[in-house]
């Protein structure tokens, strides 16, 4: 892979967790940031803790010569109305913008369950033939918004939601238009789900234009099975890591990324407790386990 191609970013969310404060909580953006650059990336996603005023942060991250790449983006197209998730969305489009990002990454949350204490599994959602056309028809709307920015709309399938199998996944692709909506691709969620990521990777690689690389811990995923676990407690059992420490040999989806033409960001992002993970070392692992094995 040619790293003038790829650019490598890190999320902020093995240091601070969102969705559970009470992992990493503690620990400030300043310090976040600063282990972001000594592993040695360039680029972040944005967590909570980030300065809201785009000059606070775009000052914060040029002294470390960090740049933003992404940000999650909840949408409810499928259980509010349009209008309501677009306002959302130009918001979030004109900070991300204002920070240097040109990819969004949205994930649909209407009937998610990722965040709630309910097996991941068993109780996972699934949209009806309805729900299907307005999430399609309302991503490429978004993704028209997007366009107006010069940015692109990317699509986060995740655990515990209507978009995380293969076949949920296809759907969406194509039931969408190539280059208003197009794929995140996250390895860690499809390898949790039970699918295999490369067919993914082969089947939609021209379409993918931004990727997470998540690494995950097969015996934690199979307990999460057995004790019908919740999303959110497979993340404090320690079902994701970084690339390199967990099952998922990486070198064949660096190739299929480079077989696609891939440009773009490469982000590595593992949810973990901090506190069992020091994540400046993991980050530090899975820095040179991308250099080792990509040569980037």
């Amino acid at each position: 892979m040619s790293d003038k191609k790829i650019r490598l970013a890190i999320a902020p969310i093995g240091w601070t967790n969102d969705d559970l404060p009470e992992l990493g909580g503690q620990i400030p953006f300043e310090q976040c940031v600063s282990e972001m650059a000594l592993a040695g990336f360039e680029g972040s996603e944005v967590g909570n803790k980030y300065p809201k005023d785009p000059a606070v942060l775009n000052k914060a991250l040029a002294m470390r010569g960090l740049t933003i790449c992404n940000a999650w983006f909840s949408s409810f197209l499928t259980t509010k109305p349009y209008e309501e998730v677009e306002k959302d969305f130009i918001k979030h489009r004109d900070f991300l913008h204002a920070v240097g990002a040109r990819v969004i990454g949205a994930a649909e949350q209407g009937h998610s369950i990722q965040g709630q204490d309910l097996p991941v599994f068993d109780k996972k959602p699934s949209f009806t033939d309805e729900e299907w056309k307005r999430l399609c028809a309302g991503l490429n709307r978004l993704g028209e918004r997007a366009k107006e920015k010069g940015m692109s709309l990317t699509y986060h399938h995740h655990m515990g939601t209507g978009v995380q199998t293969a076949s949920e996944i296809d759907r969406l692709m194509e039931g969408t238009q190539a280059g208003l909506l197009d794929l995140l691709y996250d390895t860690g969620h499809l390898v949790f789900s039970g699918e295999d990521h490369l067919a993914v990777l082969a089947k939609w690689g021209k379409r993918i234009r931004h990727v997470h690389l998540k690494d995950v811990r097969p015996e934690v995923v199979a307990r999460v099975k057995k004790e019908k676990l919740s999303f959110l407690a497979a993340v404090k059992s320690g079902a994701f890591t970084v690339p390199g420490d967990g099952s998922i040999d990486f070198v064949p989806v660096f190739k299929g990324l480079e077989k696609a033409g891939y440009e773009g960001w490469w982000v590595v992002e593992a949810e973990q407790d901090p506190a069992k993970a020091n994540p400046l070392e993991y980050a530090l692992k899975a820095r040179k386990y991308i250099k080792d094995k990509a040569g980037i």
